[in-house]
């Protein structure tokens, strides 16, 4: 069996299939059917509302689904969160062309169906890893998500109960169930 060689994020960024979601994992192109209608819903949801709070607050910015990142050299990883947030004094690092070479502050993963536990929790850890300060892993089925945090510590959001910004997004509070409208 032959092993194509690895990936650079510009060669990800110039050669995607097309139709399809792309990730690059240490080198390896990661190749997926586009969201779902519901998941792109959720998605557009979720960044409205941080939208409309981070604008009003003046915080920073907030990036739309599959917006990759470059979070890891050699061999190199672009991840595509649903959501991100990267704080107003960072946004100067974030180039006019190609994948941010960066860690957002914030991002939000919402799950799909065919999302394998161990995959999310790679994908986490890759985020935090890398610097992100607050990930929300959502999941639509059960009405709950999990909050993973810079220091280790992670809190499960039940049913009913409310995301936080915490200290990344000062003064962000939503109703879970809203998410979800």
């Amino acid at each position: 069996m032959i092993v194509p060689p690895l990936m650079t994020a510009d060669e990800l960024l110039h050669d995607q299939p097309l139709h399809k979601s792309t990730e690059l994992v240490c080198g390896r192109m990661i190749v997926r059917e586009p969201p779902s209608s519901r998941h792109g819903r959720y998605a557009a949801t979720l960044s409205a509302l941080l939208w409309n709070h981070v604008h009003s607050q003046r915080l920073g910015a907030v990036f739309g689904q599959d917006t990759g990142f470059h979070i890891a050299s050699d061999p190199d990883t672009v991840r595509a969160p649903d959501v991100a947030y990267v704080i107003t004094t960072r946004l100067h690092l974030i180039s006019a062309t190609g994948y941010a070479r960066m860690a957002p502050d914030m991002v939000a993963e919402i799950l799909s169906p065919g999302d394998r536990a161990g995959e999310v929790l790679r994908k986490t850890g890759e985020w935090l890893e890398a610097g992100v300060q607050l990930v929300w892993v959502i999941d639509p089925v059960r009405g709950t998500a999990r909050v993973h945090r810079s220091d280790g510590s992670d809190t499960d959001v039940p049913v009913g109960g409310e995301l936080s910004g915490e200290d990344v997004l000062p003064g962000f509070r939503c109703a879970l169930a809203d998410v979800f409208e």
